[in-house]
């Protein structure tokens, strides 16, 4: 068995009852403090939301084209059928997003699988509003569904603005 000294006494053993009140009143007060500093920070950051014009356009532009950096690069891997492959088959960083044959074939005949990815760094082939609609709901300019490989996309609404500032920030090769 072991002894009894190992074991801290709970603050609500005998000998401790009448210090309860107290470590009540201490957890209470901060109850307090916590929920006074975290609804003054949700009150800040609500009323940051409620002026976007006290950020410029370009201020705001940066982090939008770092994230459509991370979609492109990072998620949806736009890269690996939109750029062209150098004779090691390695993606050709030079010719970044700039087109490129499909690398694959479809596991079964298809008549409708596309020979190449076009480009879309630098100026996308649509304008803005027709490139968020492709990447918020898989339907491109022409009223119909991409073609495999390319996925249906249904980003929402601000991951597609990203993407499209990031492919608009790129320079497109001649």
């Amino acid at each position: 068995m072991l002894p009894k000294s190992m074991f801290p006494r709970s603050p609500f053993s005998r000998g401790h009852r009448k210090s309860w009140p107290i470590h009540l009143a201490f957890f209470s007060v901060s109850a307090a403090i916590a929920l006074a500093l975290l609804s003054n920070a949700v009150t800040l950051a609500f009323a940051q939301n409620q002026n976007p014009q006290r950020q410029s356009k370009t201020a705001s532009a940066a982090p939008n084209v770092a994230r459509g950096k991370y979609l492109v690069e990072g998620v949806a891997m736009c890269g690996q059928c939109h750029t062209p492959r150098d004779s090691h088959g390695n993606l050709d960083r030079t010719r970044w997003l700039q087109g490129a044959p499909v690398p694959w074939l479809p596991a079964k005949p298809d008549s409708d699988w596309p020979l190449n990815a076009p480009r879309i760094g630098g100026t996308p082939p649509a304008n803005d509003a027709d490139m968020i609609k492709l990447l918020t709901t898989g339907v491109w300019t022409t009223g119909d569904r991409l073609r495999l490989p390319m996925p249906q996309f249904r980003m929402d609404r601000s991951d597609a603005e990203a993407v499209v500032a990031y492919l608009k920030s790129l320079t497109p090769q001649q």
